[in-house]
């Protein structure tokens, strides 16, 4: 069993947990993940069986979407809806105003469109000096952080101009869809959605719809996937490690350089085969049958593919 899941990560869930029910659905402990998901947040989380947790690396790095609810009103010590609310004299403002201006909303996503920099949150797995934040934050704990370049490449209401839902406390819910670049906090988007707004602001749901080329109308849930398992059609959901890295070139090998790609050994190449190959490029290197052998890097003035990552061994 090697290969990728897609699974519809439910509420209340770590992403550990999930790798765990996987495992014990499948009976199979070589199991990881990409792209960690908040415990609160649901939607498509990456999910390597086998010895397609060799590919990690190339997973990891993809763009993701979310669909997610600004609560603008107040700030919660976690940026999000399971944090302690974090009281300002921003509430008073919003408990008072009715409606905010359309045109105000479009000049704040505007602001935190393309690249910009944030600040990882404290609550978060992110390590500093080999120390999680989400760890020193629990312990009531503060530390520098320093920010870090993202990429927002849409941040837009849905539908599109859509105006925030009053609630019955006077908070105001903003419903929208941001695409961005990996390691991107969508709490401490929020956050800074509502800076600039002039209100306290926290991430209410959230839902992720798209890892790199998997969008959540692929995923499953943990109990489909328990269905397939024990009707023996795992098949039907599990994608071969050549599908997951579809979107890289690939390069047919013969029989016998395939059993030396095996053995992690590098593989000339002729101009014509690389023609549109950049120097550094990751090529899929597979058999005839279109199995995935390895992940080869190619070396433009060496024209060879070495294979970085091995699948199969010779």
């Amino acid at each position: 069993m090697d290969g990728v899941l897609i699974i519809d990560k439910p509420a209340g869930m770590t992403s550990h947990d999930v790798v765990a029910r996987v495992r014990k659905i499948t009976g199979h402990r070589r199991v990881g993940h990409t792209g960690t998901l908040d415990p609160f947040a649901t939607g498509v989380l990456v999910v390597l069986v086998g010895r397609a947790t060799r590919l990690a690396q190339f997973l990891s790095g993809a763009e993701k979407e979310y669909e997610a609810v600004i609560r603008l009103g107040y700030a919660t010590d976690t940026g999000d809806i399971t944090g302690a609310r974090i009281e300002t004299e921003s509430h008073a403002k919003a408990q008072s105003t009715q409606s905010i201006r359309e045109e105000e909303i479009e000049s704040a996503l505007a602001s935190l469109r393309g690249e910009i920099e944030q600040t990882p949150p404290m609550f978060s797995a992110k390590k500093i000096a080999g120390r999680k934040l989400y760890e020193l934050a629990r312990r009531g704990e503060q530390i520098e952080r320093q920010p870090v370049p993202v990429r927002i490449s849409e941040f837009a209401t849905i539908p599109d101009g859509a105006s925030p839902n009053e609630n019955d406390d006077g908070t105001l819910d903003l419903r929208v869809r941001v695409a961005c670049s990996a390691g991107t906090y969508i709490r401490t988007l929020a956050e800074d959605f509502g800076k600039q707004i002039g209100m306290g602001a926290h991430v209410a749901e959230l839902r992720r719809t798209r890892a790199g080329e998997f969008k959540i109308g692929d995923a499953i849930t943990l109990d489909r996937l328990h269905q397939v398992v024990q009707s023996g059609s795992i098949e039907e959901v599990l994608l071969s490690p050549d599908t997951t890295l579809s979107q890289l070139p690939s390069f047919e090998l013969t029989p016998e350089s395939a059993r030396c790609v095996g053995q992690g050994i590098d593989l000339q190449v002729d101009e014509g085969h690389a023609l549109h190959w950049l120097n550094g490029q990751q090529v899929r290197l597979r058999n005839t049958a279109g199995q995935l052998i390895a992940v080869g890097i190619y070396d433009a003035e060496r024209q060879t593919l070495h294979p970085q990552v091995v699948v199969v061994s010779a």
